[in-house]
């Protein structure tokens, strides 16, 4: 899941679940990606115009290289995605499924907004 939460699901603990803080909200700007490093996993961070938060795994899988977050965003009949630096392939920012080879997807991460900072769950 990689839509913007603002609080956690039901039947969700705080306390239990790791969550961690990776960048204040105003750092992330709209349409551009942005690299964590979050439990020794490289993940892009995208803000959409609208405010949506995605995470999806940095790793171009058709490259091997670390590049998604340099890839260009934009929308794909009305879903949000973003097309690899490396060789163009369009990737779902809200499945992290291949647009243009659906056999192929990159892993996603829950992402939430709390007191104006990004949030990555565990994935």
């Amino acid at each position: 899941m990689t839509a913007l939460r603002e609080d956690l699901e039901l039947g969700e603990d705080l306390e239990t679940t790791a969550w961690t803080a990776v960048c204040s909200y105003a750092d992330l700007l709209p349409e551009r990606g942005a690299c964590a490093l979050v439990d020794g996993r490289q993940i892009a961070l995208f803000r959409a115009f609208d405010g949506s938060l995605f995470a999806i795994g940095n790793r171009d899988p058709f490259s091997g290289a670390h590049v998604m977050s340099r890839g260009i965003v934009g929308t794909r009949a009305g879903e949000p995605v973003v097309a690899s630096p490396m060789h163009k392939q369009v990737f779902s920012l809200v499945t992290g499924v291949c647009l243009d080879d659906p056999a192929v997807a990159v892993p996603t991460y829950p992402i939430r907004l709390t007191g104006g900072t990004v949030e990555v769950g565990p994935g």
